[in-house]
């Protein structure tokens, strides 16, 4: 069976990222500059025989939530998610999800959280595979020595997100 990804752009403050999502939820965010190409080449990984209907209306509440969220806003959104992952992964993701709006954590420190304190490499890589940029707060981890390093989304989109959080 065919799955429909309806994909959209959503964009803020210079910042230009493809959404998707299935009649389950939120199946992807796109990094800033990539565009649907990036979507799709995920997207085709997980739903080999998808179609993709470029539809702004059927993500308008993602459109507008990710809006939000570049602009910095602290607000907890409910919108459905449809995302895979490793046990693993999405225990990661759920501890991101717990992150308090404006603050940090290291590697380790996530790792710690989900009761695995020596998998801070696999913490790492599942920390990279998190499909959902912003709504999945992968921007707020760091290095335990306080650097800002590494983010799918790029440097300036991750700087920009942890100045807003700030504010």
């Amino acid at each position: 069976m065919t799955e429909t990804i309806h994909w959209a752009y959503a964009a803020q403050c210079d910042f230009r990222l493809a959404i998707a999502s299935t009649k389950r939820g939120l199946c992807y965010v796109g990094s800033p500059g990539e565009g649907f190409e990036e979507l799709e080449r995920y997207c085709q990984k997980r739903f080999p025989e998808a179609e993709f209907i470029h539809d702004p209306e059927a993500l308008k509440d993602y459109k507008e939530s990710l809006e939000a969220l570049l602009m910095g806003s602290p607000e907890r959104f409910s919108l459905p998610f449809d995302t895979e992952g490793t046990d693993f992964q999405r225990a990661i993701w759920q501890a991101l999800q717990k992150i308090p709006h404006g603050q940090t954590i290291s590697y380790s420190e996530l790792a710690a959280s989900v009761g695995k304190p020596q998998a801070v490499r696999a913490t790492g890589s599942a920390v990279g595979a998190n499909p959902l940029l912003i709504f999945v707060p992968c921007h707020r981890v760091i290095r335990k020595s306080g650097d800002v390093t590494g983010f799918r989304g790029g440097m300036p989109l991750k700087h920009h997100l942890l100045e807003m959080e700030q504010r």
